[in-house]
């Protein structure tokens, strides 16, 4: 990255600290996406002065109710690293504490089809005093379902990003650091178009598609809010935080559709993993086996076709230590 996009009190320092360990040899993106989510921590809870306080280092470690326990796990210790440079060139900064790594043998929920057209009429009808809300929430929520994209990934998505002509989104806030290109279907694309004729002349190139009623980025825990209100009226039951369904389910059906979708129109297992793979951002195909493991649990006549080649790829294990 060429440039620093950091605004916060702190911005000179982020940009100074990136250039400190690049020059040691370690990658810029192993800790630009990481600072990013720090400085915008700073901007929204008003830290104005170049001091970190007790205070907000206990706001900063709260895990966060979209976020999951690698995230929390990486977000919390990865930012340590920074703290402590602040500390050692005298500024007034708590260093947090590092967290334990909490493994989870959560089970995403996939989707039926029956309850993804009732989730999404109800997001269709969802009326706001922000005129905007209804005509952002069907693309929003549709981009994590159709293209398998993060939340994180979906709400960093900026009008410079968008290529209205071919369809493509560039995401560059992703898991692995690593910029990622994801495709609309003509559907998806057709409704980003009628999005983008609506709202985009109110936005600058360089400004996030998706806003609140003042037009700052919206945040995880808004979306969340609404995933359970929606989740509510459409008559699908809520398990509570951290039980499920999730936003983040809406990636995990996709993902489990989509390799579906690829082994019935008669492709080979060992043709649609790696196309999964690479379209979900994941390092490698390993990343992606609790999807096909998911798949097969789900749908009898794929696990009959292709238990012998997962075990081959794979082993024996159950894909649980994958985590997305």
């Amino acid at each position: 990255m060429a440039a620093h996009s950091f605004e916060s009190v702190f911005a000179s320092e982020m940009a100074a600290f990136i250039d400190y360990n690049t020059a040691a040899g370690r990658l810029e993106c192993s800790f630009y996406t990481r600072l990013h989510i720090f400085d915008m921590f700073c901007i929204e809870h008003g830290i104005n002065q170049p001091v970190f306080t007790k205070g907000d280092a206990a706001k900063w470690v709260q895990k966060r109710r979209v976020e999951a326990s690698t995230t929390h796990y990486a977000r919390i210790n990865g930012i340590k690293q920074f703290l402590t440079y602040l500390s050692k060139k005298g500024y007034d900064v708590v260093v947090t504490r590092d967290i334990k790594f909490k493994p989870t043998d959560f089970q995403p929920h996939i989707y039926s089809d029956d309850e993804i057209k009732r989730y999404f009429r109800v997001v269709d009808a969802y009326t706001s005093r922000n005129r905007k809300a209804s005509v952002q929430y069907p693309v929003l929520f549709r981009l994590m379902y159709c293209c398998g994209t993060r939340i994180n990934e979906t709400l960093g998505i900026k009008k410079s990003d968008i290529d209205l002509e071919t369809g493509v989104v560039t995401l560059h806030e992703t898991k692995n650091n690593r910029e990622r290109l994801v495709v609309m279907g003509k559907d998806m694309k057709s409704l980003m178009a009628r999005f983008a004729d609506k709202c985009f002349y109110l936005i600058a190139d360089d400004g996030y598609i998706f806003t609140n009623w003042n037009g700052g980025r919206l945040s995880g825990d808004t979306i969340h809010d609404l995933h359970v209100e929606f989740l509510r009226l459409a008559g699908i039951p809520f398990l509570g935080d951290g039980h499920g369904p999730r936003v983040h389910d809406w990636r995990h059906t996709m993902a489990v559709k989509s390799f579906k979708q690829m082994i019935d129109s008669g492709l080979d297992m060992y043709v649609a993993l790696p196309i999964l793979s690479a379209y979900l951002g994941h390092k490698d195909i390993y990343s992606t086996e609790r999807y096909v493991r998911l798949t097969m649990s789900i749908y009898p006549h794929i696990e009959e076709r292709f238990r012998s080649k997962i075990e081959e790829v794979f082993g024996g294990g159950d894909g649980q230590n994958e985590k997305d």
